[in-house]
């Protein structure tokens, strides 16, 4: 909204979009994204009023000459200078594309994704009951049906779907038969420590190492945050040698 827009008049004073907006940007962002489906909501504006309302009578009353008041004005007072000044430091920092490509070259193992599939399996105790679970799927039974009614894993609400996984997440048994054998296999029984699985391949990824521009944006916060660490303790440092400090101990 406009900042200048007046939206209301309390006892003289305006209430303008600048309020508006300032009291929208407060609230938490699901609250935000209901009251900014439109540019104008009137409970807000409502809401506004009767804060300046509180306001007006508040300094009639002169509850801003009140000794707690000023209190709690002066610690407000010093937490926002804290706010602003910190912003103000970190407001200096830059990242350069040179810095960020010279990065991207040197840790290139950074962004790299490891081999991965997606599987799903039927779990169970038995040996027996898993051959036999087999057999039906070999018979051309519905896995995800069979999951649903036999598996023992959480993922049989999902039809035994695990989704996708890199090599290194499951245990090695497990591992080993999905990423040896082809896409749409269905294996027989697999031991693990957990039992027997049926293991369905669903889909395998050959490892990949994402480019420059994919990995930009997580060069960036990661380079920002750590020149920002740095531009904030060489300051903690050098006004440590300006102002005494001491620690009184527990």
């Amino acid at each position: 909204m406009d900042n200048n827009k007046v939206l209301a008049v309390v006892n003289g004073k305006e209430v303008t979009g600048e309020d508006y907006n300032l009291f929208i940007n407060s609230l938490d962002p699901q609250l935000r994204a209901y009251f900014t489906q439109e540019e104008y909501n009137k409970e807000i504006v409502n809401e506004l009023v009767y804060q300046q309302l509180l306001y007006e009578e508040a300094i009639e009353n002169g509850v801003d000459k009140e000794e707690d008041f000023l209190k709690v004005l002066e610690k407000t007072k010093q937490s926002m200078l804290k706010t602003y000044s910190l912003g103000k430091l970190l407001s200096t920092v830059t990242v350069s594309d040179e810095e960020m490509k010279e990065f991207y070259e040197k840790n290139k193992n950074l962004f790299t994704k490891g081999e991965s599939a997606k599987a799903s399996h039927i779990l169970v105790e038995e040996e027996d009951k898993a051959l036999d679970i087999y057999e039906k799927v070999k018979n051309g039974e519905d896995f995800a049906a069979l999951a649903k009614e036999f598996s023992t894993c959480p993922s049989a609400e999902r039809g035994g779907d695990l989704g996708e996984f890199q090599k290194g997440q499951m245990v090695k048994e497990f591992e080993d038969a999905v990423f040896s054998n082809e896409v749409g296999t269905i294996t027989e029984p697999v031991k693990t420590q957990f039992g027997y699985h049926i293991i369905r391949i669903d889909d395998k990824n050959e490892a990949t190492t994402y480019s420059f521009e994919e990995s930009k944006d997580r060069i960036y916060q990661e380079l920002r945050r750590k020149k920002e660490q740095e531009v904030y303790n060489n300051k903690i440092d050098e006004l440590k040698e300006k102002y005494k400090v001491e620690i009184e101990n527990a």
